[in-house]
């Protein structure tokens, strides 16, 4: 009878891991849809396309995505608009359209706050002047947006604390990292990353030169790029908060910023250096740095705090990194070229990551086991994977 009752909970133990589905929203940025990607814990597929937009004519880019708190609606960015861009509210499930706002110029990352219940948006403006940018505040329940909080120049990755009271953004072109109160709705911080990588400690034993890539031709490439622009066209003028210096051209250019779930730090993806920047919200400094493969993109931190997954852009590869022992763990190659965007389930065990492609290639998620760091499945979607939020585990 005992052997019989452990055969019987065995079996239901092995069936009820089958059936745990895990479902990820992706952006297809040059297909104008967002794909809902199923995993099994075996097989990653795409099992719907969202179309999103409402140009038929015109390619607007849908940029950013993320997942309410309570995970009953899902938000979008469609970057390109006329002249705006503009914030999509989507039911999870029906994944029907309830609501849009007109936000600036290009809005790419954003996340609601469970504290204040407010969605936080950073406005790229890529297509627009080298000047500082903003970050919009939305109230989701009635799609309003109630004002722009001016940043730095080209804001891109941005995530809120664990407990929603603080919103970070890092401003690419600037090098800067803003906190902002979520509910004062005032910058409270900011930090001069170039700056911040010189002063950095520096961990050498975690440094694999073997897969160091010393050469130069990448500066060389963004300096010639650097070099070929109208700075005539430009806005050098002070920004409106105390006398705050001129823009720069950030040589550290970050490109993300992720929170971590118990501690008071974050992760900086400085993407023009090769490296990350762990940083201490208490003393505003930084802690650590962890050096990368080429183009650290973005980034995001498993929710029991013990892993933090890493894209190379650039390298087209996926690092996997041990926050207690500071260790790079797993260096992984992507499915194809110009790898994007990270998102971690929620029970810690999987990486979900972008995967652009180039031209015409198909867009891909790779699905990453955190447990064994091997590269388990992939799914295809439309044309430029882009932005990518974890949805839910339903069993």
């Amino acid at each position: 009878m005992r052997k019989t009752l452990i055969i019987v909970f065995s079996l239901m133990a092995i069936t009820a891991l089958k059936a745990q589905n895990y479902y990820v929203y992706v952006a297809a940025e040059s297909e104008d849809e967002v794909a809902l990607i199923k995993f099994d814990g075996k097989k990653a597929e795409t099992i719907k396309n969202i179309p999103v937009g409402v140009w038929p004519v015109e390619n607007e880019g849908p940029h950013g995505i993320t997942v309410g708190p309570d995970g009953k609606y899902w938000y979008l960015s469609l970057a390109h608009g006329n002249p705006y861009g503009t914030l999509y509210k989507y039911e999870t499930g029906t994944d029907k359209v309830v609501g849009s706002v007109p936000l600036g110029l290009f809005p790419a990352s954003m996340q609601v706050s469970a504290a204040t219940g407010l969605l936080y948006c950073v406005n790229f403006n890529l297509h627009g002047d080298m000047v500082p940018s903003t970050v919009s505040v939305v109230d989701v329940e009635s799609m309003t947006e109630l004002t722009q909080i001016t940043t730095g120049t080209m804001p891109h990755g941005s995530r809120l604390s664990a407990n929603g009271l603080k919103q970070y953004s890092v401003a690419m072109m600037s090098g800067e990292l803003f906190e902002i109160d979520a509910i004062s709705l005032k910058i409270t911080k900011i930090l001069d990353l170039d700056e911040a990588s010189k002063m950095a400690p520096e961990d050498h034993s975690m440094m694999d030169h073997s897969k160091m890539d010393m050469g130069t031709s990448k500066m060389a490439e963004e300096k010639k790029s650097m070099e070929a622009m109208d700075h005539s066209q430009m806005d050098h003028s002070k920004m409106d908060m105390g006398g705050m210096p001129a823009m720069k051209h950030s040589a550290f250019k970050p490109t993300w910023v992720s929170t971590h779930p118990t501690k008071n730090l974050i992760y900086v993806a400085g993407n023009g250096a090769a490296e990350v920047l762990e940083i201490s919200t208490d003393t505003w400094k930084t802690t650590r740095k962890f050096i990368t493969d080429k183009g650290p993109y973005n980034i995001d931190v498993s929710p029991d705090g013990k892993r933090m997954v890493v894209s190379y852009k650039t390298a087209a590869k996926t690092g996997v990194w041990d926050l207690e022992s500071g260790e790079e763990l797993a260096r992984l190659d992507n499915s194809q070229k110009v790898t994007h965007g990270v998102a971690i389930s929620s029970d810690s065990k999987f990486a979900f990551v972008s995967v652009e492609g180039i031209q015409d290639d198909p867009g891909m998620v790779d699905v990453i086991d955190l447990t064994t760091n091997r590269l388990i499945d992939t799914a295809y979607l439309g044309k430029q994977a882009g932005g990518i939020a974890f949805w839910k585990i339903e069993r």
